[in-house]
């Protein structure tokens, strides 16, 4: 399992979700362009030290990341899908992948995601932060798929 992020925009969210993807050992694909200059002292403060130990696989566009990709399903999780988290079984090699915080991500990448999944909230709520998303979605992939690190099932 992997988490991607799709041009994000904030280094203290891509900090946050390099350390949380160090800690449970899932490599992070980053999807360029960013709307930061991505380098260790941007990204320092909230990944803290954990942030140098990721996994990080950076792609100059949308085109060079799905060119890497082999037969992963790409899980794009998005305030605009029909699919509540709770329902959704995951596989050991998806890649969930989380759009902009400004934007989201655009209609290609809705198109060529495998699946389309929400987050449920309370009313009248819309949205989470990135960095709390990646994470909910991430624990669940890793739960549903026996992935999560030192347990043993």
């Amino acid at each position: 399992m992997r988490i991607a992020l799709y041009q994000p925009d904030i280094a203290g969210n891509v900090g946050a979700v390099l350390r949380t993807a160090a800690c449970l050992a899932v490599p992070c694909d980053i999807i360029e362009p960013c709307g930061f200059a991505f380098s260790e002292r941007a990204l320092k403060r909230s990944g803290m030290d954990y942030a140098a130990q990721a996994d990080i696989r950076r792609h100059a566009d949308w085109a060079s990341f799905l060119a890497s990709l082999k037969k992963e399903r790409i899980v794009l999780m998005s305030s605009k899908a029909s699919t509540p988290l709770p329902r959704f079984t995951f596989r050991p090699d998806d890649v969930i992948l989380m759009g902009s915080e400004s934007s989201g991500a655009p209609v290609e990448v809705h198109e060529r995601a495998d699946a389309r999944v929400y987050i449920p909230m309370a009313p009248g709520f819309r949205s989470l932060n990135i960095s709390v998303s990646a994470g909910i979605a991430l624990a669940e992939g890793l739960r549903q798929t026996q992935q999560f690190p030192g347990v043993t099932m």
